[in-house]
């Protein structure tokens, strides 16, 4: 069974991401404030673990790729779970398996690979020698559904948190895997078209809806430090007509 999966994230008035071009926070606020603010929401949401894209990943991790001579195909897609002990666990969704971590860890959380089966056996040696766990998205790595139920499963985490960048949010929006979203609104604004957003799933067609057959709950309210406000909806799925 796959875990409860809440976006977490935060963004200005306007929905975009990038922190550092937002206007600033009223005066007096101190300049942790959003980080702070943003980690003690997380907190109060009881979950054991979260997840990032690739890109997101990437600023967290500065490993390098290491030869192992062993065949460049692999052949096992078996799961593997290193000494997690009872960490959170820090999953990045990385198909091609472009990261190099040089660690089992980011910060005190264990860290945890999603993979296509396209990925080779020199790459998978590499992240045993580093402790980091990994689970395979099939063959392309774009079965997150399958992936999630093994995380659920194997890795014993019933709550989750995807804090992604507007692209692997919008994947898990459009395999409707996304149960809960918890919001935070900064009080700023950027302003600028085409600025990255919570949600861009890159679709086909301009006529693709991918929250379609969706409705949000709003579940709370809260005004915390600075201004920032905390929405969080259930994410309710309506039967097709």
């Amino acid at each position: 069974m796959r875990p409860k999966i809440i976006c977490h994230m935060i963004g200005s008035v306007d929905g975009r991401l990038l922190s550092d071009r937002w206007t600033p926070l009223p005066e007096g606020a101190e300049p942790n404030t959003i980080l702070k603010v943003y980690d003690e929401a997380a907190q109060r949401m009881s979950a054991q673990g979260w997840i990032v894209g690739r890109k997101t990943m990437a600023d967290m991790v500065s490993g390098t790729a290491r030869s192992y001579g062993v065949a460049n195909t692999s052949r096992s897609h078996s799961t593997y779970i290193g000494n997690r002990r009872e960490r959170a666990i820090a999953v990045t969704v990385d198909p091609a398996g472009k990261l190099h971590y040089g660690t089992d860890h980011v910060g005190s959380d264990h860290l945890v690979t999603i993979l296509s089966e396209q990925v080779s056996d020199e790459y998978l040696a590499e992240l045993r020698d580093d402790g980091v766990s990994y689970l395979f998205a099939g063959a392309d790595g774009q079965d997150l559904y399958t992936a999630m139920t093994t995380l659920g499963s194997q890795f014993d985490v019933q709550t989750v948190l995807l804090e992604g960048g507007g692209t692997i949010n919008g994947a898990f929006l459009k395999a409707d895997l996304i149960d809960e979203i918890s919001l935070l609104v900064y009080p700023g604004i950027d302003g600028l078209a085409g600025v990255p957003s919570i949600f861009e799933y890159h679709g086909t067609s301009a006529d693709e809806l991918p929250a379609a057959g969706r409705t949000l709950l709003l579940l709370s309210v809260e005004t915390l430090a600075a201004g920032v406000v905390w929405m969080r909806y259930a994410v309710d799925r309506r039967p097709a007509e």
